[in-house]
């Protein structure tokens, strides 16, 4: 079963495209692939999307954790997603409007973002999907891309044990 979460970010509106401008991409799809896992004991892995990199603070594009949990006791294992937790995590206010949601069942996960609003400068990024699971494991995944992207430009990774293929495509 596929399912889909648009978000919406703040920031600055997308402008027209001139006559002759080059096309840029509009939109960043991220495909996540949560495994199905074969354990006495399985836990819905927390996952974090976000973008590092061109010398900005990392901006956090979505974090799945146990938002539904009693007293937000959910949110005290957000620091076993490491790399994100490091990153920007420990300075968010959860539950964040538009990033935040619930743990996500095995099978791909679509999320699409609104490229513009992220405000990304020309440079280098990595979009860094991370994951820790609960008497699991850590994986985390990073795939480079050049901003601004092309549209049809498409980077892949797969993950070995708690993350399976990830995958982000920049459409018009």
């Amino acid at each position: 079963m596929q399912l889909s979460h648009r978000l919406i970010l703040t920031g600055i509106p997308v402008a027209g495209l001139a006559a002759g401008t080059p096309a840029f991409a509009q939109t960043i799809d991220v495909a996540v692939t949560v495994p199905r896992l074969s354990v006495a004991e399985y836990h819905r892995p927390y996952v974090a999307i976000f973008v590092e990199g061109n010398g900005a603070p990392a901006r956090t594009l979505s974090v799945w954790y146990d938002v539904k949990k009693a007293k937000n006791e959910g949110r005290k294992w957000l620091n076993e997603v490491r790399s994100w937790w490091r990153a920007s995590g420990r300075t968010n206010a959860f539950v964040a409007d538009g990033t935040s949601g619930a743990t996500r069942a095995p099978g791909v996960q679509a999320l699409s973002f609104n490229a513009a609003k992220l405000g990304l400068k020309p440079g280098e990024y990595t979009l860094v999907v991370e994951a820790a699971r609960e008497t699991g494991g850590r994986e985390v995944l990073r795939l480079p891309f050049a901003w601004p992207a092309k549209p049809g430009q498409t980077a892949r990774a797969a993950g070995k044990t708690e993350l399976g293929a990830v995958s982000v495509t920049f459409k018009p």
